[in-house]
């Protein structure tokens, strides 16, 4: 049985706040678009405090195609993106999953009940 198929809303890659970037990610996405680390930074990034998160454009991260409705950089997107909506919380506790199903469209016919049981199959 499979857990997870994305319908490709956009609302994980929706929000002011985007996913912070570790140094790998942003070396690996600065290649992948055949830019400088710098280039990349100035262009596609946004520092909040200590940390780098790519930048907000019309609401959504600003690598998410809106007429597509998908990631322009899927190949080597963040792990976060990678995990999304399988983040580890919502195997273990409800009200996470209940907040994360609310929003995510690829969740909704699924209680928390068989995810927990899937991802003991998959161990």
């Amino acid at each position: 049985m499979k857990v997870f198929e994305c319908k490709r809303c956009g609302f994980c890659c929706k929000g002011e706040s985007t996913i912070s970037l570790s140094e790998e990610e942003i070396l690996r996405i600065a290649k992948f678009l055949n830019l400088s680390k710098s280039d990349f930074l100035k262009k596609y990034t946004i520092k909040k405090g200590n940390r780098i998160e790519m930048k907000v454009k019309d609401g959504y991260c600003i690598f998410f195609d809106k007429k597509e409705r998908i990631c322009k950089i899927h190949p080597v997107k963040p792990e976060m993106c990678k995990q999304w909506p399988l983040v580890p919380i919502i195997f273990e506790d409800i009200e996470s999953f209940k907040i994360i199903q609310n929003t995510c469209e690829g969740l909704k016919n699924i209680t928390w009940e068989e995810l927990k049981s899937i991802k003991k199959l998959h161990k």
